[in-house]
Formats: structure tokens, sequence, C-alpha cells
């Protein structure tokens, strides 16, 4: 069963409290869905990690005052939800517009999820800038959005300020920002750095630790990003 099959059958909800957990009782009440016990213990924590993404998406939608069908299709199309689960995916994302509680709230419940995999939670921004910028603009009002995301899940300045370069493009970023390093660093702390980002954000491990398989391609769009800067700055340095 893929991600999206899970979390729209709820399963997960009855094991999980708080407003993640009640979207998921809710598309449960909703659609009847059922799935296996196995089906619950493996994908307890991806589900969780989907239904929070998926609540936050359709809180930043509304950021800029208004949601439109385009946004939700952008999530379709770039998360791979299949023609059968597309309607409960808009359902989905709709309740989750409706629901009282603010983005605070999902934002927090993912952070106490994840708190101890700083890797997944920036996958999560990472993800929230994919959907923000599909249509080649960030809107300040989704920007101030991602900016409080962040804080809540303890992402400092200086990892925000690495994400958001991550995104620019490579002819508009800075190699040395996307690394997380200064200008001025040495040879060997270019590499320790590069070597860090590509084994905490290797998308084996993201999965490992709760990513869904169908989340992953941002994953890899990030490694593509922190490889090009990678080789940007050994050509200008002549690093060997």
């Amino acid at each position: 069963m893929s991600i999206w099959g899970t979390i729209l059958g709820g399963a997960a909800g009855f094991a999980f409290g708080g407003p993640i957990g009640a979207l998921l009782g809710g598309a449960a009440a909703h659609f009847a869905g059922k799935a296996s016990s196995e089906q619950i213990g493996s994908a307890t924590e991806q589900a969780i990690f989907a239904a929070g993404f998926i609540a936050l998406c359709a809180k930043m939608a509304k950021a800029d005052g208004v949601v439109t069908r385009d946004e939700v299709n952008v999530f379709k199309k770039s998360f791979h939800v299949p023609p059968s689960e597309a309607k409960k995916v808009g359902w989905f994302f709709d309740q989750a517009t409706k629901e009282v509680a603010g983005f605070e709230a999902y934002a927090g419940q993912l952070y106490r999820q994840f708190h101890n995999q700083p890797a997944v939670l920036e996958q999560v921004i990472d993800l929230l800038f994919h959907i923000a910028m599909a249509d080649g603009v960030m809107h300040p009002a989704e920007m101030d959005y991602l900016h409080e995301v962040a804080r809540i899940f303890r992402i400092t300045q200086a990892d925000f300020s690495r994400i958001l370069e991550s995104h620019m493009g490579p002819d508009q970023s800075d190699p040395y920002t996307i690394l997380g390093i200064s200008h001025d660093v040495t040879d060997k702390e270019v590499k320790s750095a590069y070597r860090k980002l590509i084994k905490e954000h290797h998308p084996d491990l993201l999965m490992a630790q709760g990513v869904p398989e169908e989340l992953i391609d941002v994953a890899n769009d990030k490694l593509a990003a922190i490889n090009d800067a990678y080789d940007k700055i050994e050509k200008s340095r002549g690093i060997k």
C-alpha cells in the first residue's frame, strides 16, 4: 500500500493523538479505510510525517489568503499521488485548511515526533520550499511562514539560509552557503562539511528515519545541489 493509501485509511490515527492524529482519524471515519496491523506497524512514522506535511502545505497555501486548485494540483504532481488516491488527497488537504488548529500545532507535533532526527525536520522545510516555489515566485507571506515553521523546528538561521540557498538554482546560489561554511575555511573543512551533509541527507537514511518514499525526490534534488556546490568549490580551489 502506498503512503497515501495508508494515511487516507487513517489507521495510524487510532494510535496517535494531537492534531495530526485527529486528521488521520477523520480520514478513517470519512473513507472507512482499514489497514492491516502489519501496515500500521511499518508505516506509522511515515504516515505521521506525510499527514503532518500535508497539513503544513495546506496551511501554507492559506498564507497568501486563498487556497487554489493549482496549489493542490502542484502537490499531487510533485509527490506522485496516484489517480486512485487523488480525490482523497484533495479532501485531506481541504480538511487541513478548515481545521481550527493552526500550523503551529502541526509543526510542534512534528517537532516532538522527530526532534532527534533534525535531517527529517529539515526535509519538511525543503518540501515546503518546493511547494512554495512551484510557481516560480516566493510570496513574502510564504517566506514568513517558512521562517516560523523553521523556528518551531529549532532550525538555526544559518541552517535556514543554507536550505534557502539550495533552492535558488545553480546560477544564483552561493556554493559556500549551500554547504553552510564561510569563504575562508580550509580545504579540509570544505570536505568535512560536504561529507557531513551528504551523509545526513542521503535518501536511504531519511526513509529509514520516517520520510516516505513518495516524498523522497526532493531529497535527491538536495543531494544534487550539495554535489554541485562542492564541485564548484573544488574546481575554484583546485581541491584534489
